[in-house]
């Protein structure tokens, strides 16, 4: 497992492109019949990946809980949200097997002591983007299908960022202790993505970009509003974006991307917006 630990806003300043790569950014997500798994001191979260293609995969395969977490299993003081966007997949939760198809999520609670995930097709396998925080109570395990997420489509072609907000792991749909997860798709001709730029103090924030095509990146925009810098993205790759930083991206074609959130609340609304022509 890769920890990471806490940059502050000082640090962050003199970063080189190395630095910034090596304490943000997070690669081989997806690798087969494994996981991945990167520990964040901001906030406590871990982002993880588990493509299963021969196999069935444990969660927990390369995570020992009590040297890592100081438990006896991962979700024992955790919760846990995963989006699949590979081929349709199979979750398996405590012995109860759940279908997690192609863009679907699944909320997975608090004292859950097994995790496994399979692909129905070897040859299409699921690719399950995962991310676990620390939780008070346990919540009812939740399938959403992406049907049941909630579809907002926002912007327009002419400013380059006509998009659709899908909205999973979220208080309109169901209750968890502090993650909040969706998707966001834009469409051909937009780039951008949360610009203009926002920050919120009370969350931190992972963004993972996938469909990027090989030949294409995005650059992810970070740090305070009047000192920021970027990281390029390629696909399916990660970044992690601390509570006091924006988090844009622009791409040289349109993608995807999840976003996920812990931290003090849940209000999707609570971000502190800037204006473009103040950023620096």
């Amino acid at each position: 497992m890769d920890i990471r630990y806490s940059t502050g806003k000082e640090p962050f300043k003199r970063m080189t492109t190395e630095e910034l790569r090596e304490e943000f950014l997070i690669q081989n997500v997806f690798v087969k019949d494994d996981v991945s798994c990167v520990y964040s001191h901001v906030d406590r979260i871990v982002t993880m990946g588990c493509m299963p293609v021969d196999e069935t995969v444990n969660i927990e395969k390369n995570i020992d809980p009590w040297k890592n977490f100081g438990v006896h299993y991962l979700l024992e003081r955790r919760e846990l949200g995963t989006i699949n966007i590979g081929g349709d997949g199979v979750a398996i939760v405590d012995g109860e097997e759940i279908n997690v198809n192609h863009y679907d999520a699944l909320y997975v609670p608090m004292g859950t002591k097994e995790v496994l995930f399979k692909s129905k097709d070897s040859k299409e396998p699921a690719k399950f983007y995962i991310l676990t925080a620390p939780a008070h109570r346990a919540y009812p395990l939740t399938v959403i299908p992406y049907e049941k997420a909630i579809h907002k489509h926002l912007g327009k072609l002419e400013d380059s960022n006509e998009r659709t907000i899908n909205q999973y792991i979220h208080p309109d749909i169901l209750d968890t202790c502090q993650l909040s997860m969706g998707l966001t798709h834009l469409e051909p001709g937009s780039v951008w993505n949360t610009m203009p730029a926002h920050t919120h103090e009370r969350r931190m924030e992972v963004y993972f970009y996938f469909d990027i095509p090989e030949n294409q990146a995005v650059f992810h925009f970070m740090g305070e509003p009047n000192q920021t810098r970027h990281i390029v993205m390629h696909n399916d790759e990660a970044v992690i974006n601390p509570s006091w930083s924006i988090h844009s991206g622009c791409g040289t074609t349109n993608y995807t991307f999840i976003w996920g959130m812990v931290g003090e609340n849940r209000a999707y609304d609570d971000q502190d917006w800037l204006k473009t022509e103040d950023l620096r």
